[in-house]
């Protein structure tokens, strides 16, 4: 069974951060109840979740997919771009040790958000300029490619993450809202999607995607490719740049 990790939100979680967009209310009663129907999103489809314990003093920590990164079996604890959220990653990094994988961390002055790695097969997709250094890239790339990886630096200007901008449906396509991708060839496959949200997907399984419902059109998009949308509303979560992708970290498919 697919197994997911998943963070339960701080009750600050309307203290998070924003970068790229401004500052609206968190309702936080509503947040618990669209991450409770994100994690049941997840068992409906068959995924398996085990939950990281809660760090109540981070608003930011139920984005948990910023804490890691992993490939094969190994697990790279990310140092946060952002040094509000660097106590996310201790808690983390042990219940992902726990699940059997190998543990390597990235060190200063490197810095990395789990946010801006995009995995298609053995190419591993790496935003920079935001959170994610020179540094982080490389110590990545040094984790990952004796297991086989391409490792490749892509630029991140106009979003928070590279995950922000970009991630991928089943057959390797990239999808992306196009004003919001600083560079679509930068990619070996693009395709624009018609809302910013419909760049976000979460693979389910070879054919079902799990996404927000705001971005409606991307999902009759997706359905027209033959895929299935799995929709949730995670509209408190986008107030704080977040998307479907943050909210897990899934380990096996």
């Amino acid at each position: 069974m697919p197994t997911a990790l998943i963070r339960r939100p701080s009750p600050r979680l309307a203290e998070g951060l924003v970068t790229h967009i401004e500052r609206t209310p968190v309702d936080l009663a509503l947040a618990l109840d669209q991450w409770q129907r994100y994690v049941d999103a997840l068992h409906g489809t068959g995924w398996n979740t085990v939950e990281v314990p809660a760090i109540d003093e981070c608003p930011d920590s139920v984005f948990v997919e910023d804490t890691m990164v992993v490939y094969g079996d190994v697990a790279v604890i990310a140092r946060a771009g952002a040094d509000e959220r660097r106590a996310e990653a201790a808690a983390a990094a042990e219940t992902v040790a726990a699940q059997g994988y190998r543990i390597v961390r990235i060190d200063e002055p490197g810095t990395l958000d789990g946010g801006d790695v995009l995995k298609i097969g053995p190419t591993i997709y790496v935003g920079q300029g935001g959170r994610t250094n020179a540094a982080g890239f490389q110590q990545l790339r040094d984790a990952f490619a004796p297991l086989g990886a391409e490792v490749r630096a892509v630029p991140v200007r106009k979003v928070l993450h590279l995950k922000s901008a970009v991630t991928a449906l089943p057959d390797g396509t990239v999808v992306g809202y196009e004003p919001l991708v600083d560079d679509p060839a930068a990619f070996d496959a693009f395709r624009p999607v018609p809302e910013e949200a419909g760049a976000h997907v979460v693979l389910l399984d070879d054919d079902q995607l799990l996404m927000a419902a705001s971005a409606p059109k991307s999902a009759q998009l997706f359905e027209g490719l033959g895929y299935r949308p799995v929709v949730v509303d995670i509209s408190e979560f986008e107030k704080l740049e977040g998307c479907v992708t943050c909210l897990s970290v899934r380990l096996r498919r």
